[in-house]
């Protein structure tokens, strides 16, 4: 039996941590200007984000806030996308689900993020939050709406 060819995918990311940063300048102000959030790498459908966390992003009784937590995953799964799409301004969280496994302590967290599907208006994606040690401290699943072209 005679394999059929493959559909060759360029994993390419679409913009690079430079182009990201520039995109996030010029069109999202506040994410820069917040000062606690670091891109480390993207990828084609990944990035690797760090909350930079100071007191403010604590809750009482010393640990990262929840609101915090989901907004490294939000912002860290647009880079992601980002990184797939290339630069779409209006391509929109419509869900974020986040399970939080256990309490993270208040150092700076890691979120790993990738998708598991992108499709023309719709891409499902997921997040790892780390603190400290290799041992989630949370899981987050969200869908994005991308627009139409043209």
């Amino acid at each position: 039996m005679t394999e059929m060819p493959r559909k060759a995918h360029d994993l390419t990311p679409r913009m690079t941590l430079d182009d990201v940063a520039a995109f996030l300048a010029a069109e999202f102000p506040q994410i820069p200007e917040d000062g606690g959030f670091v891109f480390e790498a993207v990828g084609h459908g990944s990035c690797r984000a760090r909350l930079l966390v100071d007191e403010r992003r604590l809750r009482p009784g010393g640990t990262v806030s929840g609101p915090s937590m989901m907004a490294l995953a939000d912002v860290g799964l647009y880079v992601a996308l980002l990184g797939a799409i290339g630069p779409v301004k209006l391509a929109v969280t419509t869900n974020l689900s986040i399970n939080f496994l256990r309490r993270p302590e208040p150092h700076d967290m890691i979120a790993e993020c990738r998708f598991l599907k992108i499709g023309r208006t719709l891409a499902v994606g997921e997040a790892e939050l780390f603190s400290r040690d290799a041992d989630p401290v949370a899981h987050v699943v969200a869908t994005y709406s991308i627009p139409p072209k043209g």
